[in-house]
């Protein structure tokens, strides 16, 4: 777009923009680099920029306010060329900062690499014009070599502003995609303050954008040291710790906020890491001591709805969801999906049912789907839950994972051949699918067709050499018919390699040593599985074999025990009735 071309017209408030500096808009507030100033050294006078005598004609005053306006209304394709245009006409370096400003809110990285350059050359010792021009150069074509030198003149003329000037590096940097150089170029700007607690906290960030959490934990611990007050390092310290190693983050955060009891920063921040390590009463706390202090955070208010109904606390898990909703929580979906579990496990359904209905947009909108007819297929609404699944998978990537649905639950109802000519439905279009491969496997065994079934499973093995639970399958079918044991000990014992702490493979093996007499090896199997998971059939193999050790009582109190946990279960039923319980 030309100023030329454009229709001239009185302008107001013209004189005032360019005697303000072009005070930004309230679309673009934010200055291009938000970091804090430190204060000044002491006696360290701070430069002023010097401004150049710049005429104010029609067609500049004209210019500004139709690029301000753009601005303002959206429109940064006219804002940005006008600007450059402008920047061409005046020479100015007010221009070359707001241009810039412009280009990069547009994300038009070649238009803000030309104003700051003008920027950088019409004012050669302001370190934010240095700055960004080396954030502009690390989304472009150029060498690391280049944003290096550019970073280091910026950082070796900041002056007062130094600290913050490190603190911004991993934001200048941000546009690289190659985040292993990025860090390169941070640690070697850096190698001159290394005695600034910010130094080592730009190399963490950087550390840890190049996924080298060791390095940026090191990093972090260096920044503590120089600067124990400070609470960035810290926090982010904590942050990589949930990712690794959430214990060591609660630990981390309950230090800090020792020291730091009001920070509300860190509260929320100890309730995620409290929740990862599933301390679900102590996460609750935290997050309702944040809501003290900021009743209307959202977000600190969801998670302690689904902690709350995490704990089985529905009463408390409705009254935040309530809150939510009537304070407007933008994500409705999340709020009706949790509403719906509350009302199912109050045994609601005509509630749930709503809630679930009412969940429009994916992929929530799947999962209510699929609760809902899980709760029809329960209630014994079997065809309409099954065309509920048919309806989600026509024309979905996801199909064979909804056939696989679909035949479990008409496995479950006791509809074991319609749930084959399902899975089989599903194998005719993908032969080689694994999970439809398993189930129809397991199908063909509750049908008494043991040879197809370990055909299925040995294709299954061949087509994928690490699905565990493949070889547990067969290694079990045939220890529990008590057939070539020692080949099912074989199996089982691949299985337990590729997923050793999986109880129910546990289960197997305890139960194969068992089926070969080796009692007290079973035994100590099975408690360890059971002590994995509180299952119903890993009880009733572990009193079965405390059965024939002899210890007949134990084997009573293991039984009765689970089933008072799980009065439904068949298995443990039939092994106690054949005990005579």
């Amino acid at each position: 777009m030309s100023l030329t071309s454009t229709l001239r017209r009185p302008l107001l408030r013209l004189a005032l923009l360019m005697a303000a500096g072009f005070a930004p808009c309230a679309a673009l507030a934010q200055p291009v680099v938000p970091e804090p100033v430190p204060e000044p050294v002491a006696g360290e006078p701070i430069p002023q920029v010097g401004m150049p005598g710049q005429e104010l004609t029609p067609q500049v005053l004209y210019g500004v306010l139709l690029a301000e306006i753009a601005g303002a209304r959206g429109r940064v394709d006219v804002a940005v060329p006008v600007y450059l245009e402008l920047l061409q006409l005046t020479r100015d370096v007010r221009v070359a900062q707001r241009a810039t400003e412009m280009a990069l809110y547009a994300r038009r990285m070649d238009a803000a690499q030309q104003a700051a350059g003008v920027w950088v050359e019409l004012d050669p010792e302001s370190t934010d014009a240095k700055r960004v021009l080396a954030g502009t150069l690390g989304g472009a074509n150029v060498s690391s070599e280049q944003i290096a030198m550019r970073l280091a003149e910026a950082l070796a003329t900041s002056g007062a502003r130094l600290p913050g000037d490190l603190l911004s590096l991993n934001r200048v940097l941000a546009r690289m995609p190659d985040k292993g150089a990025a860090r390169q170029i941070v640690d070697r700007v850096t190698e001159p303050y290394l005695d600034y607690s910010e130094a080592h906290f730009a190399r963490a960030h950087a550390a840890f954008a190049a996924r080298d959490e060791a390095a940026s934990l090191a990093a972090l611990d260096e920044a503590i040291r120089l600067r124990p007050d400070w609470d960035q390092p810290l926090l982010l310290k904590a942050q990589i710790q949930h990712g690794t190693d959430p214990a060591a983050a609660v630990s981390t955060l309950a230090g800090y906020l020792a020291r730091h009891p009001d920070s509300l920063q860190g509260q929320r921040a100890y309730g995620r890491a409290l929740v990862s390590t599933k301390q679900y009463a102590e996460a609750r706390a935290a997050f309702e001591l944040v809501l003290i202090q900021e009743p209307d955070d959202q977000s600190s208010r969801y998670a302690a709805a689904m902690i709350a109904l995490e704990m089985g606390d529905l009463p408390g898990a409705e009254q935040h969801l309530e809150v939510l909703q009537s304070s407007g929580y933008p994500d409705k979906d999340a709020i009706e999906m949790a509403l719906g579990q509350i009302f199912e496990a109050r045994g609601d359904q005509a509630g749930a049912l709503a809630h679930y209905e009412t969940v429009a947009q994916p992929p929530r909108r799947e999962r209510a789907q699929l609760q809902i007819a899980r709760m029809l297929a329960q209630g014994g609404a079997l065809d309409e839950a099954r065309a509920r699944l048919q309806a989600l998978g026509e024309g979905s990537d996801e199909r064979m994972s909804y056939l696989l649905l679909e035949a479990q639950m008409l496995r479950d109802a006791g509809q074991i051949e319609t749930a084959l000519q399902v899975a089989d439905g599903g194998l005719q279009r993908e032969p080689d699918n694994a999970d439809l491969l398993y189930e129809s496997a397991m199908l063909l065994e509750r049908m008494g067709r043991i040879d197809a079934m370990e055909g299925r499973l040995r294709k299954l093995i061949a087509l994928k050499p690490d699905y565990a639970h493949a070889y547990n399958a067969l290694g079990y079918s045939l220890a529990d018919r008590g057939l070539r044991l020692e080949e099912a000990e074989q199996l089982i014992r691949k299985a337990v390699a590729l997923a050793p702490g999986d109880p129910f493979i546990l289960d197997s093996l305890g139960w194969v040593r068992f089926r070969q007499g080796h009692l007290a090896d079973a035994r100590s199997i099975l408690e360890k599985a059971y002590t994995l998971r509180d299952d119903p059939e890993i009880a009733a193999h572990l009193g079965e074999v405390i059965w024939a050790l002899g210890d007949q009582a134990t084997a009573r109190q293991t039984w009765q025990a689970a089933a008072g946990k799980h009065p439904e279960n068949d298995t443990l039923k039939a092994v106690m009735r054949r005990f005579g319980l």
